[in-house]
């Protein structure tokens, strides 16, 4: 069922405006506005303040949050000024409006790094631009996360310290890096309080924020791959930097990771269902690198789907399918990077040397 939930007491008289174009566009595209929150909430939008920019407190992983709030003035560096509030409201996406010389920017931004804009004049259209709004939004909030994890202690005793194929993932996290593919973990403990941490990772099983991420196949059905919040130029420890993944439970909507006995495991990437789903059709395909980057003439994904949906695992495996070759395919993911197929890893840095943009397009 789409439900929405209206949070937040912000009311300068754009958000009074906004707010109100907001929720009769949603209605009219037949979502049902909630009075109060529940497990059932499929999207809430948070109106925020910079000053006091309170995290809605979601009750199910299902719950799509986008926190909205504004500003005055010139912009210069939109991510360094934005996304700590993003990380702060504990949202999916944050929409931060600008004010400047005449012209509204809207800006949208993912925990992925991604942003991208829409602009208004007071003389546009207000239909339009609230349906633009929408268009951006919907998919979003209408998207599966597959973020939960089921250990299984049952890793073979000869792989609790990996092997040839594992080792390959452990260089090839290095490799990244030398490449400066590798960006630094968001600090997120320095913008949360420690009960929003243990929220997030009640909620989430996140610790930490870290972006790209590699795998390699270790037969027909399992492969290796980086787990998720972790330094990706230093996997050494197998269960904690590197996950040897079982499967896909659609059932239960979890991913099944074999790790040794008495470890503490962490958890999965959240783009594990997306090489699960790649691998599983393609046995040809030996290792997928994503990164945050870009190459010239891909074919690339409409929706920004987030990460760790099957939406967005779905769209990435079709243009694989599609592609002249999908055992060394390059796709691209809107606002985002890249999913890179190929027969081994070698066989990745070897296509994609010299070739990679570090400045992902934004649109």
């Amino acid at each position: 069922m789409k439900t929405f939930l209206i949070n937040g007491t912000c009311e300068t008289s754009f958000i009074t405006w906004l707010k109100n174009g907001m929720k009769n566009t949603f209605i009219n595209n037949g979502f049902s506005l909630c009075e109060q929150a529940s497990e059932d909430i499929r999207l809430v939008l948070n109106f925020t303040e910079p000053d006091i920019c309170r995290p809605f407190r979601r009750k199910a992983q299902a719950t799509f949050v986008v926190s909205i709030l504004e500003k005055e003035g010139p912009v210069t560096n939109v991510f360094k000024e934005a996304y700590p509030y993003l990380i702060r409201s504990l949202s999916n996406h944050l929409l931060y409006i600008n004010h400047h010389e005449g012209t509204t920017t809207f800006f949208f931004l993912t925990p992925e790094q991604g942003c991208y804009q829409i602009t208004y004049k007071q003389d546009d259209e207000e239909a339009k631009l609230f349906q633009k709004i929408y268009d951006r939004l919907e998919p979003l909030a209408s998207s599966q996360l597959v973020i939960d994890n089921e250990f299984h202690f049952d890793l073979p005793e000869t792989l609790w310290n990996g092997d040839n194929i594992s080792m390959q993932l452990k260089h090839s996290g290095k490799k990244l890096d030398e490449m400066d593919l590798l960006p630094a973990p968001f600090p997120i403990d320095e913008y949360l309080t420690p009960r929003d941490m243990r929220h997030l990772h009640k909620l989430y099983g996140i610790g930490g924020l870290s972006y790209g991420n590699l795998s390699a196949r270790q037969d027909e059905n399992h492969f290796w791959m980086s787990a998720s919040g972790i330094d990706k130029s230093n996997m050494n420890t197998i269960g904690q930097d590197i996950l040897y993944i079982k499967g896909y439970s659609s059932e239960d909507n979890k991913i099944e990771v074999s790790v040794p006995p008495e470890i503490t495991p962490k958890r999965a990437s959240v783009d594990a269902i997306e090489h699960w789903m790649i691998y599983k059709e393609h046995p040809e395909v030996g290792a997928i690198v994503h990164i945050h980057a870009w190459m010239d003439g891909i074919q690339a994904t409409e929706i920004n789907y987030p990460c760790g949906t099957v939406e967005l695992a779905k769209t990435v495996a079709q243009l694989v399918r599609e592609s002249d070759n999908p055992a060394q395919a390059v796709i691209g993911l809107k606002n985002h990077g890249l999913t890179i197929t190929g027969r081994s890893l070698e066989d990745i840095f070897e296509r994609i040397d010299g070739k990679i943009n570090r400045q992902v397009p934004m649109n």
